[in-house]
């Protein structure tokens, strides 16, 4: 029998991370995307949204500040909603003008990778992207660093057209527009041809 005088087992603390900037609710003012993170609490838990948003809760959490404390918060807080705002826009803004390039590579005659770039603009895991990639197109599949900088993931075989009608199904957040395809055999002979006309017209006006 249970001495009622002995203290139960330790009972562990559930916490909530905020899946915005994955901080805790209480520190989500902390993390720069607050308006985000508030849109967040409100529609996955409310009432954690209550205690910590409501104009209650506000006002008793600055219940005890003196007048001038208070508006010091106030003016803090909106400098930190203004900024998250900034970096929200900025963020978007980037978004906007980023490019996933799909360019087909030929590597030996009639032996064609595919290469995948500017992912990494839209926030996505690119190692799992890759292994999305292997899987989806039963294929070899590989992140490796680009010869310009940044990462792409390299895939085995000419599957550009299917690259990109898989991209805009899973992911909504990258816009048909910011897509392009390229055929790396076309831009060679578009170089090689440039490269002739040049040497040709030198040649004529010496």
């Amino acid at each position: 029998m249970v001495d009622a005088d002995q203290p139960g087992e330790p009972q562990g603390r559930v916490i909530t991370y905020c899946g915005v900037c994955t901080l805790p609710p209480e520190y989500c003012e902390y993390g720069g995307t607050v308006k985000k993170c508030q849109e967040w609490l409100q529609a996955t838990h409310s009432d954690l949204y209550s205690q910590i948003w409501s104009s209650e809760a506000l006002e008793a959490a600055t219940a005890s500040l003196s007048l001038e404390a208070q508006k010091r918060a106030a003016k803090d807080a909106q400098k930190k909603t203004a900024q998250a705002e900034k970096a929200e826009q900025k963020h978007a803004d980037k978004v906007a003008k980023s490019v996933v390039t799909i360019k087909r590579i030929e590597r030996n005659k009639r032996k064609y990778v595919t290469s995948v770039t500017g992912l990494e603009a839209f926030n996505l895991d690119l190692k799992k992207v890759a292994k999305e990639f292997g899987k989806k197109f039963a294929t070899g599949s590989s992140l490796t660093r680009a010869p310009g900088g940044g990462e792409e993931i390299v895939v085995q075989g000419d599957v550009s057209p299917e690259i990109e009608e898989f991209l805009l199904e899973k992911y909504k957040e990258i816009p048909e527009d910011n897509i392009e395809l390229v055929d790396d055999k076309k831009l060679k002979k578009k170089a090689a041809a440039a490269a002739a006309a040049g040497g040709t017209s030198t040649g004529t006006s010496s």
